[in-house]
């Protein structure tokens, strides 16, 4: 699963990911524990141009009466997103790019004391892009809603010694095809929803802070000793 990541800085994120100024965003704020509910930056196309954004983190489906579904639906697990009501129609038109550049992952002590925090990141340390879905929910009064989910996948080799299951982070060569709104073909894109490569990847432990999303300052990324 995912449920914590960072984007500790905003630096060149328009060239990194071919945004044009008129799609940007008038602000973009960093964090390093970003937590469930609150917006995230994403990346869609809409048809004729990428836009980044924000979207709450916890998808509420198009059909639901209550946005509090969406405390449950932070995640998404690439197996069986063309078969749950959620995420059927997401999966086939409006699939977005999450930005980060690391995220958190608990792993459990030796002796079943606690759980100790990990963050994990590239090894060049570069932004990357976990793959998405999004919905717009319109409550009965009220403005829209767009919402996010992070789709997971079994671990590769790295994370598994944390936990066995991860999130999906698309290769940089394939950002585009994910986006595709012409492409629907599920079939084509569950090959996009693999295992990042263990070897391209680094973790470490860091503070139980973590673990309050209202803690969020450097401190949070350091890495500690265990």
């Amino acid at each position: 699963m995912c449920g914590r990541f960072t984007l500790t800085t905003a630096d060149e994120l328009e060239e990194r990911f071919g945004i044009i100024s008129a799609y940007l965003p008038e602000q973009i704020e960093t964090s390093f524990n970003i937590a469930p509910s609150q917006p995230v930056l994403s990346v869609i196309h809409d048809g004729k141009n990428k836009r980044m954004g924000h979207l709450r983190w916890g998808l509420i489906p198009r059909w639901a009466k209550d946005e509090k579904i969406g405390h449950k639906l932070m995640n998404a697990r690439a197996e069986t997103l063309a078969e749950k009501p959620s995420f059927k129609k997401p999966f086939q038109t409006q699939r977005c790019l999450i930005i980060a550049d690391g995220f958190y992952e608990w792993k459990k002590r030796d002796g079943g004391k606690g759980k100790q925090p990990y963050r994990i990141h590239l090894k060049d340390e570069k932004y990357f892009a976990f793959a998405g879905l999004w919905e717009k929910w319109t409550p009965p009064t009220g403005e829209a809603v767009f919402s996010c989910t992070i789709i997971t996948t079994e671990a590769n080799e790295l994370m598994n010694e944390i936990h066995h299951r991860m999130p999906v982070i698309i290769n940089p060569k394939d950002e585009v095809a994910w986006l595709d709104p012409m492409q629907s073909n599920t079939n084509e894109l569950q090959h996009l929803l693999r295992p990042y490569p263990a070897g391209d990847m680094q973790a470490y432990p860091v503070s139980s802070a973590v673990s309050s999303p209202k803690n969020n300052d450097p401190e949070l990324i350091k890495p500690i000793s265990i």
